[in-house]
């Protein structure tokens, strides 16, 4: 399959129990849009872990310092990404034209997105509240504007330059940036003026939860008909089933901050109405997640089996996971089951599990050299 060879550099491979070969040269040139899924990974087990239906002693702070660390991710690879398009221009370039690694730009906008809004769910312990909504202000505006961004150039560039042979769940993450900028802008919405302020930026973060939503239903029935009449997705990118679960999870995220936030900014029978929508669309969209949860992580365990080592796509685990526990913590919130109480501490455990595990092979590999070395010479030809 054609479009899976320039996925070789951007999600290099290990083999558990196999010796790694000796690092190449450490460069930012093979830096691609896909490390981002390292913050926003990060700073949503911040994010989730603070509005756990459940008190644990330190866990606040332990969030606080998570959320830190996604921050300093952040800054870092902010400035390594520009040193890559100041230097590497060729390469940049190459990123946008390249089918596999274009959709990874949605992941620029949900970085910025998560961190800042982290800076108002826990941040602000440790900076104060001036400086998280400042913080938050800024990232949600430059997140929100490339997000949509993304959302349109990325389809864009898959309609007219790119030419690929079978649909990949990697496509939903331009579209569902702007559903991560509808999940978060509420917060911002208390610390504008009341009036036409608040007003006009719920209705924007309402419009944007549309264009994702309908975006993605347009997306989905590509990516299961792919897996129906394609058969299993390559071991190295089983992982990205789980990018499923962020439109869900993040859909029901947000229509459940709408229903926080609408009160006192709405008029009473529209902040009625999110009530409702939150539980009468987050119920089944959560029950649709669980299903296909379960039928990714089927799919994982049979290529882990088949010898599916770690690559960069193991960051799949994380995010997408860390919105259906946002999710779930909204409906426990508006509903008062304890299932969904259970329901979120169960999978903020897998969250934490599977941050450690892709936060240590990355690691490894960035001391290693191996994830930054760009793709293996091609043997020559016998003579």
């Amino acid at each position: 399959m054609a479009s899976l060879a320039p996925l070789r550099p951007a999600f290099r491979v290990t083999t558990p129990g196999a010796r790694p070969a000796a690092p190449r040269t450490r460069t930012v040139r093979h830096l691609g849009p896909h490390w981002y899924a390292s913050v926003m990974g990060t700073a949503i087990v911040a994010n989730a872990g603070a509005g756990l239906p459940v008190r644990v002693p330190g866990l606040r702070t332990v969030c606080a310092a998570v959320w830190t660390l996604s921050l300093a991710m952040l800054l870092v690879l902010v400035a390594a990404r520009a040193v890559h398009w100041i230097r590497h221009r060729d390469q940049a370039r190459a990123h946008l034209l390249d089918p596999a690694v274009a959709p990874f730009y949605g992941c620029v906008s949900m970085a910025l997105l998560a961190v800042g809004g982290g800076a108002v769910i826990v941040g602000r312990d440790w900076i104060g509240l001036p400086a998280a909504v400042a913080l938050d202000a800024v990232l949600f505006t430059v997140g929100t504007v490339v997000g949509l961004a993304a959302a349109v150039a990325v389809p864009y560039l898959m309609v007219v330059h790119h030419r690929i042979d079978n649909a990949s769940p990697v496509w939903l993450l331009p579209v569902v940036a702007p559903m991560v900028s509808a999940a978060l802008g509420p917060l911002l919405v208390p610390h504008l003026p009341a009036g036409q302020a608040r007003e006009t930026l719920l209705i924007v973060c309402w419009a944007m939860f549309g264009v994702s939503l309908l975006a993605t239903l347009v997306m989905l029935p590509l990516v299961f008909g792919r897996l129906v009449t394609g058969g299993p997705l390559p071991s190295a990118l089983t992982p990205t089933l789980f990018l499923v679960l962020g439109p869900l999870g993040q859909s029901t995220t947000a229509a459940n901050k709408f229903a926080d936030v609408a009160p006192g900014v709405l008029p009473d029978p529209y902040a009625h109405g999110f009530t409702a929508f939150a539980v009468l669309y987050g119920v089944p969209v959560m029950g649709f997640a669980l299903l296909w949860l379960a039928l990714a992580g089927a799919m994982v365990l049979r290529a882990r089996r088949q010898g599916m080592g770690f690559a960069m796509t193991f960051w799949a685990f994380t995010f997408p996971v860390g919105t259906c526990v946002t999710g779930a913590e909204g409906l426990a919130q508006h509903t008062g089951l304890a299932v969904f109480r259970w329901l979120a501490i169960g999978l903020y455990a897998f969250l934490v599990a599977a941050w450690l595990v892709a936060g240590r092979h990355t690691l490894r590999g960035l001391v290693s050299g191996a994830l930054l070395a760009g793709p293996a010479p091609a043997p020559s030809a016998p003579r």
